[in-house]
């Protein structure tokens, strides 16, 4: 596979039209075009084209068996894509939509089956970007767009990052500057209980705020065999190059655990990255440290935002392996733990803190 990928940089606050409708026409003739969300750059193909979303699959390396979500620019499209809407998805549209909130519904008629894995239900959501909103306007069509990247790997926030995993597999990148959430979108089906399959930009409290208590869907060999009809729910997912390894518990025997695993690397002549909270540094300062600070424990939106790109300095740096630290399941923090588990495949230490720190 090798195209001419055509890089627009576009102002979000005042686009230019015209190469807004360039992509769109690119869209509608069935080729591939990267654009930003507020949560990661997606990239996109006509929803309503078996050929065009097949090329998804086949830029990105994706399997088929791992459905796309689609992109509207208004939640009155909705009917387009989705039957059997009830009353809840207009309720979670009005109050969430756009924005990072992916819902799963009973699949419209008009979606093909590549969209969806084969399955019954498809996942559809309003993003809050105005590249986004425009080009789909222009194209006139429903877009699915999973994130512009090879599959598995870390997800890009940048359309340079798009452009290091798909140039010369996909026609257009749309360049509208770093995205603002920076994780994707929680997944929540509305197909019998309401239950978060992917947590993300929407936080789990939020959810609740209007719904009551919300399920979690929890990874298990069990659950695994019935995996859910809903992109983004691999294991090993959001990667990168160097192996990862993650280390939750109380900051205290964190941070001393992560020192002595760290030194224990470098005494075996491997790099070691770090990524760490704003909180931890003075704590590493001592030593010569691949570090990355995520941002402040206290600011998990920050976090969230910078999350891929730290761990992308982290690879381009050279580490050799990544030790990363947990941020808690408050909020955003239940997004960002699921992204570092999935990004260490499941390698994750529960570090015990002595009874006086916990």
């Amino acid at each position: 596979m090798s195209l001419q990928t055509v890089v627009y940089t576009l102002d979000p606050a005042a686009m230019d039209a015209e190469l807004i409708r360039r992509a769109a026409a690119v869209i509608r003739a069935g080729g591939l075009v990267a654009f930003p969300t507020e949560t990661v750059y997606g990239l996109g193909a006509n929803a309503l084209d078996a050929g065009a979303v097949r090329g998804i699959f086949a830029a990105k390396e994706r399997p088929a068996h791992d459905p796309l979500i689609i992109h509207l620019a208004d939640a009155a499209d909705l009917p387009r894509v989705a039957r059997d809407i009830p009353p809840l998805a207009s309720e979670l549209a009005a109050r969430f939509w756009p924005g990072p909130l992916t819902l799963v519904l009973p699949r419209g008629e008009a979606i093909p089956a590549e969209v969806t894995a084969g399955g019954a239900t498809v996942a559809v959501r309003v993003p809050a970007h105005p590249i986004a909103r425009a080009l789909i306007r222009a194209a006139g069509v429903p877009i699915a767009a999973p994130s512009a990247n090879r599959f598995g790997r870390l997800s890009p926030t940048r359309a340079a990052d798009v452009l290091a995993d798909l140039e010369g597999r996909i026609d257009v990148v749309l360049d509208g500057g770093p995205t603002t959430v920076g994780l994707e979108s929680t997944v929540l089906s509305l197909v019998g209980t309401p239950t978060i399959l992917r947590p993300g930009g929407v936080s789990r409290e939020a959810l609740e705020a209007i719904l009551g208590p919300v399920a979690v869907w929890e990874r298990s060999p069990q659950a695994l065999e019935a995996l859910p009809e809903s992109p983004g729910l691999l294991l090993q997912h959001y990667a990168p190059r160097a192996p990862l390894l993650l280390y939750q518990g109380a900051p205290a025997a964190l941070r001393a655990t992560l020192l002595a695993e760290a030194r224990r690397y470098q005494q075996e002549n491997v790099r070691v990255g770090l990524l760490l909270a704003a909180e931890d540094v003075p704590f590493f300062a001592d030593e010569e440290w691949l570090i990355e600070v995520a941002g402040s424990v206290a600011d998990l939106e920050t976090v969230a935002r910078q999350l891929f790109a730290a761990l992308r300095a982290l690879d381009a740096a050279g580490a050799g392996v990544i030790l990363a630290r947990d941020f808690g399941v408050a909020g955003l923090g239940l997004a960002i733990r699921d992204r570092l588990t999935r990004a260490a495949g499941g390698r994750v230490i529960e570090v015990t803190a002595p009874a006086d720190e916990v």
